[in-house]
């Protein structure tokens, strides 16, 4: 686990906004864990891996959809991997989570998992695996087949909210057009430094279209008109799990590029309450 000694989004938001304007930004910023394939398994510090076979206890069923098939796994995180001063150390201490997620295998995409369409939230979930809990690696279901290996290590790093979050409408109101944070200057560095696959636990999440915490609020809420006020204060209590990125070297390819996400409310974590964790995915 490696952390920078300076933040390069101090750097980058005092050299393209106000000074005013860049420190109530930063005041925004939220710390991550970024996860990366792991180039030297056998030194690197490796706390999760995507894809392969899931470990799961002694009678737990592998997660299926009800009248669409079983989930694909999509990744595994190791808790005790992750150092307790580390951001998403609300995280249990030890034990493993595993995201699963109906991707399409079995009906060539046609089944599709929303935040707005309760009908299919149990086309994404989350386990969580205590430490001392008996487990055995599981072989895929019929139809199902699994993603290659890839071992992930991690390092600590700032994110940002995306403009349209609500907690910067919260700080500075409707951003017109010509803000500041809007310039093509900030937003294409913002671009720069965060390029590449993206994957990360805690943190903001790094949209494709829009802010994922508004998509889930909404569902949350049941659905009610997109002006509905209740959103942006729904939104705000919704923060991010996990975010796995559309990753070459797993063979995984959400939509057009895109990306998932799984976000929980900090009681419920804190709770381990990981069965309410909502899912939404976007693609460009």
């Amino acid at each position: 686990m490696t952390q920078s000694t300076a933040d390069p989004l101090h750097t980058l938001a005092h050299a393209h906004l106000p000074t005013d304007i860049a420190e109530r930004w930063i005041g925004l910023l939220r710390p991550s864990l970024r996860l990366e394939r792991s180039t030297d398994p056998g030194t690197d510090r490796v706390v999760g891996r995507l894809g392969g076979l899931p470990e799961l206890p002694e009678g737990e069923e592998w997660p299926v959809w009800e009248g669409n098939g079983p989930l694909s796994f999509i990744t595994a995180i190791d808790c005790a991997g992750l150092p307790s001063t580390a951001p998403g150390s609300a995280l249990p201490p030890d034990g493993t989570l595993a995201f699963f997620y109906f991707d399409g295998q079995l009906d060539d995409g046609t089944a599709l998992v929303m935040p707005d369409e309760p009908d299919t939230w149990a086309g994404a979930r989350v386990l969580y695996v205590p430490a001392d809990v008996p487990t055995t690696t599981r072989t895929a279901p019929e139809g199902i087949e699994a993603y290659p290996e890839v071992p992930l290590t991690a390092r600590v790093e700032s994110t940002a909210p995306y403009p349209g979050h609500p907690s910067v409408h919260r700080e500075f109101g409707s951003l017109p057009d010509g803000h500041a944070l809007w310039s093509e200057g900030f937003q294409d560095a913002l671009w720069d430094h965060f390029r590449g696959t993206e994957h990360r636990l805690g943190g903001h999440p790094n949209p494709v279209q829009d802010a994922v915490e508004t998509e889930v609020a909404r569902g949350a809420l049941g659905t009610p008109p997109w002006d509905d006020p209740r959103i942006k204060d729904e939104a705000l209590r919704w923060v991010l799990l996990a975010q796995i990125d559309t990753d070459h070297d797993a063979d995984m390819m959400w939509g057009d590029a895109g990306v998932l996400y799984w976000l929980i409310r900090p009681e419920d974590l804190a709770e381990r309450r990981f069965d309410r964790a909502m899912f939404t995915w976007q693609c460009g």
